[in-house]
């Protein structure tokens, strides 16, 4: 499983930055056509209440790293709130992007703080653990499925960002739910783009309260829940 890459093709080539990533194994984009910036702004950050909750230490997981627009987003939002102290993330992939079409995914985007990933451009795949001046980032890769219930961490918000349950159910799983809750912090968080009824039952068994808000763009409703 650790071996495998994303299988990706680019489309509306016309678009600044070389088009957008789609994912070849589930027929799915890597984020919102509209616009991703703005997506992960309104779906992950404000589902999560953030920057608001920021303090050195606070911790973010997430299941499905892609292109890193999520990270690079919380970052920026996380070094404009001017938050002394460190940023932790995990995220859960199980199938790396190379770094080259990361950056030519990214570029699409301005002001994204993403120096680090240029530095190992020469690599196929970004390190699995970087740490900067006031960032931890740490990448596990292979199925979450399998890698989750060996993580020692708990987080203080999860970003859910699989691909669209209908076409990769397996990473929504209510075992997979179950995990999530299990390695959440007392009065942690998650919110996911996607509102499909079984991802809001698989969330409220784990133990989060749950409820339906407005989504972004094109997509009526989103979740967003507190353990």
């Amino acid at each position: 499983m650790t071996d495998q890459r994303a299988n990706l093709e680019w489309r509306d080539a016309t678009r600044e930055g070389g088009g957008v990533p789609v994912s070849l194994q589930f027929d799915d984009p890597y984020y919102s056509l509209d616009d991703g910036v703005a997506e992960t702004q309104h779906v992950f950050l404000s589902g999560n209440d953030l920057p608001e909750r920021f303090r050195d230490g606070f911790h973010v997981a997430e299941l499905g790293f892609g292109t890193g627009l999520n990270f690079l987003v919380t970052l920026a939002a996380w070094r404009e709130a001017g938050v002394e102290g460190k940023l932790h993330f995990t995220s859960f992939e199980a199938f790396p992007m190379p770094i080259a079409d990361m950056i030519r995914a990214l570029d699409a985007f301005d002001g994204l703080p993403m120096d680090f990933i240029e530095d190992d451009a020469d690599m196929e795949v970004l390190s699995p653990q970087i740490s900067g001046p006031d960032f931890e980032l740490r990448v596990v890769h292979g199925d979450a499925r399998e890698t989750l219930p060996d993580w020692d961490g708990r987080a203080d918000a999860w970003y859910l960002d699989g691909f669209s349950p209908a076409k990769n159910p397996e990473l929504w799983g209510a075992d997979l739910m179950a995990r999530v809750a299990a390695h959440t912090a007392a009065g942690g968080t998650v919110a996911t783009y996607t509102a499909a009824g079984f991802v809001r039952r698989g969330l409220a068994d784990a133990g989060f309260s749950i409820e339906r808000v407005q989504g972004f763009g094109r997509k009526r409703h989103m979740v967003r829940g507190v353990l």
